[in-house]
């Protein structure tokens, strides 16, 4: 026999020998054996309740601020804005009043504009996050109730609100 053959021939017949070795199998370990049914939880509540208005610390928020002659609610306010949305919704018998205010500065009839526009922007949003707008009532009362009768800007900057008043819960 040729050499190119013989070496073909050995290196088949190492490879046979190969494919026909047997293969230690690893012995497998045993299933884990079932574990009991267990009933499922019951499922938690996260449904407000008229409770939750005193003891929530974002549902006890009740005040929206606003910048100078503006009515658009600071980013900071929308999880406000959220939980109230949430509870209108959990709630449908519930009602919110939405009393807008204005600081000092501008005439009486600006003013009940600008609180009136402030609480309308607050309705909207309670309504883009849930809420219904037959539970909201928007009322303006201007610069007439002020929380701080001093004239500089802090004072001034804690009238210009919206106040959320719950009328029925």
């Amino acid at each position: 026999m040729n050499k190119t053959v013989r070496v073909a021939l050995v290196a088949l017949l190492c490879i046979g020998a190969a494919a026909c070795s047997k293969k230690e199998v690893k012995p497998q370990p045993p299933a884990p054996a079932p574990a009991a049914e267990q009933p499922a939880p019951a499922p938690v509540s996260n449904k407000y309740t008229p409770a939750d208005l005193d003891t929530d610390a974002c549902l006890r928020q009740r005040v929206v601020y606003f910048d100078f002659d503006k009515s658009e609610i600071k980013p900071e306010f929308q999880q406000i804005i959220a939980c109230h949305a949430k509870y209108l919704q959990d709630r449908p018998t519930s009602h919110i009043r939405l009393e807008g205010n204005a600081d000092e500065r501008g005439t009486r009839e600006y003013n009940l504009g600008l609180g009136e526009r402030r609480g309308n922007a607050v309705s909207s949003a309670l309504q883009a996050a849930g809420g219904s707008a037959s539970q909201l009532e928007v009322i303006s009362y201007g610069k007439e109730k002020p929380v701080c009768r001093e004239h500089n800007e802090d004072c001034w900057s804690k009238n210009r609100r919206v106040e959320i008043v719950y009328t029925a819960q």
